[in-house]
């Protein structure tokens, strides 16, 4: 499918993000868990997190639930992100793009596979990952497997595999339709790092 257009970054977003200062106890515990260091530090999502703190009585399952799935889940932290970048291009989402750009990298993605995701190539890549893009694009571009997709890819992977891959696609249509709708604007840090137009 050809990558949908860029859209452009807006800076003042449509709904003022509550500031991650008033994350409660527990929720900063939970975060504390998030493997890696690309989500924390100067590439921590506070803004995103910030819209969805809106919605207190969800936010803490979601929190935990996505925490939890990144550190627990069948997929390996490489692999996860390889689907994370491929879902920032498809959604136009250059916050998904910059924040996991960082956590990609930190996970041995190389600058050949990055722009080969930011083009939607995956020939390069190996079977199970190009697996793993391939059922994802159709998750989100398709909203369905065909017959054809599952045949050539859906082997690569276990049923708990592929569950964990639908939960990991639907954390990221979440946080890149908040991204998109709200308008949210890039921390300070990241606004420098490539983005879409120039990864």
């Amino acid at each position: 499918m050809a990558n949908p257009p860029i859209h452009p970054y807006e800076a003042i977003p449509r709904v003022a993000p509550i500031s991650t200062d008033q994350l409660r106890p527990e929720w900063k515990a939970t975060l504390a868990r998030i493997p890696g260091a690309g989500l924390k530090g100067s590439g921590f999502p506070g803004y995103v997190l910030g819209e969805l703190m809106r919605s207190p009585e969800l936010f803490g399952p979601f929190l935990e639930w996505w925490v939890t799935a990144k550190s627990t889940m069948a997929l390996s932290n490489r692999e996860q992100e390889l689907v994370i970048l491929r879902m920032g291009r498809l959604y136009s989402s250059d916050y998904v793009w910059k924040h996991h750009l960082l956590t990609a990298r930190e996970f041995g993605a190389k600058p050949e596979e990055i722009a080969a995701l930011l083009e939607g190539r995956f020939d390069d890549f190996s079977p199970r990952e190009r697996a793993l893009l391939t059922l994802a694009e159709a998750m989100v571009c398709d909203r369905y497997v065909s017959s054809e997709i599952w045949e050539a890819h859906g082997g690569q992977l276990s049923p708990q595999e592929m569950v964990d891959l639908m939960s990991l696609v639907s954390q990221y249509v979440l946080f890149a339709l908040v991204n998109n709708v709200f308008q949210v604007p890039l921390e300070a840090p990241l606004r420098d790092a490539p983005g879409l137009a120039q990864a």
